[in-house]
Order: C-alpha cells, then sequence, then structure tokens
C-alpha cells in the first residue's frame, strides 16, 4: 500500500465552502482540500451571480449567518487584494407578486428596504411595463466579488501551510486507526477528520464514507446575458419581482443578465442551460419590461444543492464524529461563508462560538435535525 500524506483535517471539495473552511482551520491544524477538477470552484462557485442581500431567505438561521458575515466581506476576508463587495442596490417590484416585501423582517438601518411609489420605480427603472406598480428598493445590496474571496481563501490555506490538490477525484474511503484512508487520483490521503463539503457530490461522498446520506438534492439555476437596445446599463440594480418568477442586473454597457429562477432536478454534473429555460427568462424579461432584446451573448448554468427542509447543514454525523457534513448551503452559499466557516470551524475546534456568531445556535444546522 502506498505511503499518504498524514493531515488533522481532509477537507473533499474545493468551491467556497471547502475553502473558507480550510481558511479558518489551516492556521490551527493540518489541512488538506482535495478538488475533482482540474481548478477549485469550477462548478456552484464559479459560476454564482453572487450577491450580498440582506433580505434574502427571509426570517431564518442562514439571513443570520449572512448579515454575520457582511464585516468579514467589509474587511477583505481573509486577505482579499480588492474590495470583496461593489455597491449594487436590489428592486423589488410590487404589483402582480403582491404590495408588501415580508422577507424584510426586523431589518433595520441601511439594511431596511424603503418604499418607491410607480413615479420612484421610473425614474430609478425606466421602461418597466403597467403592471408593476412601484417597488422596495434595498440599497444594501452588493455584488459580491466570488473569484477574489474564493481566491483570497485558497491563497490563506497554502500561506498557513495547508495543502489544496486538484486532478484528485475521490474513489475510495476507508477508515484507518486514526481516522480516514482516501484513494484519489492524485494519491492517498489520511486524516483524522473527514469534511464533506462537496456541494451536488455531497451524498456521494458520504456513501463512500459509509455514512447515510441526507437527502441532498441538487437544482438547476440558469443565467442568460442579454444585449438590449438600451445603453448605460451596467450599474442598474438587481431587480426582481419579489423572488417570484426572475431577476435582473447590469452586466454591460447595453446588457443584463437574467434569470428565470428556474430549479430543476438534477443529478451531480456539469450542468448546462436547457434551450426552454433560456426561452423562458427572455419571455420574462420582455414582459416586465419594453426593452428590446436584441441578442443572447451568453448562457450557463450552475447547481444549488438543498437538504429536504432547505436548511444548510453544519456539523458532526450524530453516527460518525470522525465525518463532518458542509453542504446544502442552496443559493446562499457564497454570501454567508465567511461566517457559516467560522460556525463549522468552531465546532470542528471544539470552541466556544464567541460574539462573531452571535445569535447563532449550531442545533439549527445540525445535520439531519428536520425544521418546519
Amino acid at each position: 500500500m502506498a505511503s499518504a500524506d498524514l493531515h488533522d483535517v481532509l477537507i473533499v471539495g474545493g468551491g467556497i465552502a471547502g475553502a473558507s473552511l480550510g481558511a479558518r482551520l489551516a492556521g490551527e491544524r493540518s489541512v488538506a482540500i482535495i478538488e475533482a477538477e482540474a481548478q477549485c470552484g469550477r462548478h456552484s462557485t464559479g459560476r454564482s451571480v453572487a450577491f450580498w442581500q440582506a433580505s434574502l431567505g427571509g426570517d431564518t438561521p442562514e439571513r443570520r449567518l449572512s448579515l454575520l458575515s457582511k464585516p468579514f466581506f467589509d474587511s477583505r476576508w481573509p486577505g482579499s487584494d480588492v474590495p470583496l463587495l461593489r455597491p449594487r442596490g436590489a428592486v423589488h417590484l410590487t404589483g402582480p407578486s403582491g404590495e408588501s416585501f415580508e422577507e424584510a423582517g426586523d431589518l433595520a438601518g441601511d439594511d431596511r428596504p424603503v418604499h418607491l411609489d410607480r413615479a420612484g420605480l421610473d425614474s430609478l427603472i425606466p421602461g418597466m411595463r403597467a403592471q408593476w406598480t412601484g417597488a422596495w428598493l434595498e440599497r444594501s445590496c452588493a455584488d459580491i466579488e466570488v473569484a477574489a474571496l474564493h481566491g483570497a481563501c485558497l491563497a490563506a490555506v497554502r500561506r498557513q501551510g495547508g495543502t489544496v490538490r486538484t486532478d484528485a477525484a475521490l474513489f475510495s474511503l476507508a477508515r484507518t486507526p486514526g481516522g480516514w484512508r482516501a484513494e484519489t487520483a492524485a494519491g492517498p490521503v489520511e486524516a483524522r477528520l473527514l469534511v464533506d463539503a462537496a456541494g451536488a457530490w455531497g451524498d456521494s461522498v458520504a456513501a463512500l464514507a459509509g455514512v447515510a446520506p441526507l437527502g441532498l438534492q441538487p437544482k438547476r439555476r440558469t443565467v442568460v446575458q442579454l444585449r438590449v437596445g438600451r445603453d448605460g446599463l451596467k450599474d442598474l440594480p438587481f431587480v426582481t419581482d419579489l423572488h417570484q418568477s426572475f431577476y435582473f442586473k447590469g452586466e454591460g454597457d447595453r446588457s443584463v443578465w437574467v434569470c428565470p429562477l428556474d430549479e430543476t432536478d438534477s443529478d451531480p454534473c456539469d450542468s448546462a442551460p436547457e434551450e426552454i429555460d433560456v426561452a423562458i427568462a427572455i419571455d420574462r424579461f420582455e414582459q416586465a419590461l419594453d426593452w428590446p432584446v436584441e441578442a443572447v451573448e451568453r448562457k450557463w448554468s450552475g447547481l444549488r444543492t438543498f437538504a429536504p427542509d432547505r436548511g444548510m447543514k453544519f456539523g458532526f454525523d450524530p453516527d460518525d464524529p470522525a465525518f463532518f457534513w458542509c453542504v446544502g448551503q442552496g443559493g446562499m452559499g457564497i454570501q454567508t461563508a465567511p461566517a457559516a466557516s467560522l460556525l463549522s470551524a468552531r465546532l470542528i475546534l471544539g470552541r466556544p462560538l464567541g460574539d462573531e456568531l452571535a445569535g447563532i445556535d449550531p442545533a439549527d444546522f445540525a445535520p439531519r435535525s428536520t425544521r418546519a
């Protein structure tokens, strides 16, 4: 049997979940990240249209993680050379989907949405069709510089002595007296603790480890870049009909990104957009505005993976204390990554959560818990 590198923690998956947790742990423990692809973050992380949006998720533990992540983004954690947030603003349209914005909950200060009547909406986004009565403006919404965040996390792992192996598809897992032995395409690795941060492949990793699955379900989401007959669109806000059927945002001077908010069940895969979803995105955009669509410039899709109760899952498996789940981030994995990684790291290290995670209850994220 080939000799294997020995680590305290082996993280399976080099997307934002695994990379951010690795950045937290590498200064405390010997850490290795293995990634099946030639580069980390090729699937969900690299295809995400990520925002930091205070209202997203409503009154859930996930939103609390998002709010607690904001100071880390503002401070460029974990050592980004560039700002991680770019002001964007969000506009939640009222009309066919209702007038109230219940997701706002108890948000306060700059995060509290303000109401715009139809005249206010027109002054911000001309060309909206007649069905829209106004909007809620969420000024604090910002683009997340995903590549910068992800790259800074991987750099922090390496800087602190951790290992990142790409082209390291996981073939098998076996228990050893000290923990785990993983056979990978890049050679064997041994570790005391195994962290499953494999996203859509999370249950597959658990199966290799002999751990019962959680019932994770990947769901495809599509984005289309359209060239339209208007200019000055680069800084256009994120616009949605209260998260019911579409969103769009400015991308270039004459281009927008449009999403039909699809959630189509998928097997774990290298996701590709379906033409019907592209057509639906274009139709919903044209039904919302009178801006002429001139061309489809790009189209892509990614997988967002959910647990059965749609809650994020962070914690030791109750049947195997050497197996730690870090999965089920759905559509909020990037905007919660700073706080979620801190929560997971402190659980792994057996330390108090501290003031940075005030109000967080680990029981809300227990892997085999089921929320109402």
